[in-house]
């Protein structure tokens, strides 16, 4: 009889012994749970708030939304959040930033290795993601191995949709060489810059044909390429259009091969209306152009990613009597004119900030979005900063790093949140001050920021 007892007793033990890992990979695997309760919501393509509302987060993703009150069985891994009557909004998203060159200044970037390049970036982007850019469309730079830290969670930063190296030609906005360097010797290295994929220069169409599917293949999202002049360089005037129709024509071709797009840096008539004729998508910029392109835009369904740049105190710094100075007062002058256009046409219209070399102006992000009431509602606003945003960086199809639904609060989508103390729909200035507003910030269904008591 003792026996038998004894090999009973043996085999509860050995059967509990078996369970118990078994239970504990059940309790690891068991999905974190946030329960965001008493908040109005702004969905981010409504313009009235769903008011009373309870939200719960399973994973990364927006499980239910409901006007009654949410139970949560599940006793691990939950947080349980009173909103207190405040507003709910979606991640807000930067299509136009530079997560390497935002806080560099221009020294900086002719000066240091793509290392430290990339560390101080690391900072910018957590940076960004305190102000509640949940995510940024990069538009020129080598910032994968800054997306593939964040993605990992080694680094906090937004999610981050690369173009990689923008494309340029000699002499381009993209063409950062020394003035000494041309003619160029066909057997001499590329310079550093080109090597460590900040930008490639690319004349003629099976060059612009090899470069192109070179970054796609780096994973780029996108390709971003100089098709005008630029402010900020020293070799190409405000009115040269670059690139000839074919090697446009060419390198939207190779985007259309790999089911994305091209957004290209253009300011003037002629530099648009070729961009457009080729195929491309996106336009940066386009501060300088007249009414009769911004209709074909719109007849198009191509994309103003434009920028509120102003010669007013959040000016970026050009030494006074320089060309480049000169340079970004002919393109200020351009902003209300096409904005006022775009509304008219029907444009579909982007946000960005394509903040460079400014440390100082990186840390107003929020203000320069804020900066938009100037020409449109606070909903449009932040619609705008939410929904449309994600609407253009989506356009990658397949190429797409992060499948799933941005910019809205919505079931099923992707859980990027912020909780503001306010109602931004009331009071857009609530997002030029997100350290002291934004009480939770929320990415992929993580809390980076939290200050409610």
């Amino acid at each position: 009889m003792k026996k038998h007892i004894v090999l009973l007793i043996t085999v509860i033990i050995s059967s509990l012994v078996a369970v118990q890992p078994a239970l504990a990979q059940a309790q690891q695997q068991s999905p974190t749970l946030v329960l965001i309760s008493n908040v109005n919501i702004f969905d981010g393509k409504t313009e009235t708030l769903q008011k009373d509302m309870h939200v719960l987060v399973e994973g990364n993703l927006i499980k239910q939304i409901s006007k009654e009150p949410l139970m949560v069985i599940q006793t691990d891994n939950v947080t349980i959040i009173d909103g207190g009557g405040r507003t709910l909004m979606p991640g807000l998203i930067d299509a136009h930033w530079h997560s390497l060159l935002a806080t560099l200044s221009l020294a900086e970037l002719m000066t240091n290795d793509l290392a430290y390049m990339s560390l101080k970036g690391a900072i910018a982007n957590e940076g960004a993601l305190m102000r509640g850019f949940t995510t940024v469309r990069d538009i020129g730079g080598n910032v994968f191995s800054i997306k593939k830290a964040t993605d990992e969670g080694i680094i906090n930063g937004p999610r981050i949709y690369p173009s990689g190296a923008v494309i340029s030609q000699t002499s381009g906005h993209g063409d950062y060489r020394s003035p000494l360097t041309v003619p160029e010797n066909p057997g001499q290295p590329l310079d550093y810059l080109q090597q460590s994929g900040m930008g490639i220069i690319a004349d003629g169409v099976p060059a612009v044909i090899k470069r192109s599917r070179e970054i796609l293949r780096q994973g780029a999202s996108q390709l971003k390429v100089m098709a005008g002049g630029g402010v900020s360089s020293n070799f190409d005037p405000l009115d040269v259009t670059q690139y000839t129709f074919a090697e446009m024509s060419a390198l939207v071709e190779v985007a259309n091969t790999w089911n994305t797009y091209i957004a290209v840096h253009a300011f003037t008539d002629t530099a648009v209306k070729q961009a457009l004729e080729a195929g491309v998508k996106s336009i940066e910029h386009g501060h300088l152009l007249g009414e009769d392109v911004i209709k074909l835009m719109a007849e198009k369904g191509a994309w103003l990613s434009m920028q509120p740049i102003l010669d007013d105190e959040d000016a970026i710094s050009f030494p006074e009597g320089s060309a480049n100075r000169a340079k970004f007062i002919t393109v200020t002058e351009g902003t209300d004119k096409v904005y006022g256009y775009a509304k008219k046409h029907g444009v579909k219209i982007a946000w960005g900030t394509d903040t460079l070399f400014d440390e100082v102006l990186a840390a107003k992000q929020g203000k320069q979005l804020a900066k938009m009431k100037r020409w449109f509602t606070h909903f449009e606003v932040l619609k705008m900063a939410t929904h449309d945003n994600a609407e253009l960086i989506k356009m990658c199809g397949p190429r797409d790093p992060y499948p799933g639904e941005l910019g809205v609060v919505r079931e099923g989508a992707l859980a990027d949140l912020i909780l503001v103390d306010g109602n931004p729909l009331e009071n857009l200035d609530l997002v030029a001050d997100p350290e002291k507003n934004f009480l939770i910030i929320m990415k992929d269904g993580k809390i980076y920021k939290n200050t409610l008591k």
